[in-house]
């Protein structure tokens, strides 16, 4: 029988947010936006559900002026990141 995937991580914008920030310290808003192609109002829903489910942490803070938004991934979130691509590699064998 496959593993059930994580609904939270079964979307392709939030799988990408994910990937990215688990080979990262930390990426500001502006990067995940330009990595991911994605608009600013769906990338920031998107962040608002991982943020939610405890998977990354989100700062907000200045640069100079100018807002910025840095997220990071958490440890919860790292382990469900790994669950997620370990059930995967079953469905592929």
């Amino acid at each position: 029988m496959f593993p059930k995937l994580d609904p939270i991580l079964h979307s392709e914008l939030r799988l990408a947010v994910m990937s990215i920030l688990a080979g990262v310290d930390n990426a500001e808003f502006s990067y995940l936006k330009q990595q991911t192609g994605a608009t600013s109002g769906n990338l920031s829903v998107q962040l608002d559900k991982l943020s939610t489910a405890g998977y990354i942490s989100v700062e907000k803070g200045f640069k100079g002026k100018m807002p910025c938004t840095t997220c990071k991934i958490t440890q919860q979130g790292l382990t469900a990141f790994e669950n997620y691509v370990n059930s995967l590699k079953e469905y592929l064998i």
